[in-house]
């Protein structure tokens, strides 16, 4: 007679959907924490990796219009700006650890990618002692 009682309260108070409720929750977090775990811990191979070590050469069709190269002899360096006449791209600054007037030409003539000759005309320098 209980069990009758008992249905009877559960039925009319829609107790009978709201118990499973908190179980099915219960159920399915657990569920799909053990399928997050088993898709996590796979390994994964990919076939392209990435590589952190490799540089890029990049050639810049530019027109430089001039060369301001700072020797700071104190230091050893030497600071050089570059202005273009590019419209994306301005200015370029450069620091060479040389303060030998033809090894700064040369280090420039290479990141540009001009020749020394034209290096010369462009350049300027300020020496500091």
């Amino acid at each position: 007679m209980s069990s009758n009682r008992w249905q009877r309260l559960l039925h009319s108070s829609l107790l009978e959907f709201w118990l499973p409720l908190p179980l099915l929750g219960v159920l399915f977090w657990f569920s799909g924490n053990l399928m997050a775990e088993q898709i996590l811990s796979r390994s994964y191979d990919s076939v392209n990796k990435l590589q952190a070590y490799n540089q890029l050469d990049v050639n810049l069709s530019m027109t430089v219009v001039f060369i301001q190269a700072q020797i700071d002899k104190s230091k050893g360096v030497t600071l050089v700006a570059v202005k273009t006449t590019d419209s994306s791209l301005k200015k370029l600054e450069f620091e060479f650890t040389n303060t030998n007037m033809s090894q700064v030409e040369t280090a420039i003539a290479q990141e540009l990618g001009m020749s020394i000759e034209n290096v010369r005309k462009l350049v300027r320098y300020q020496i500091k002692g």
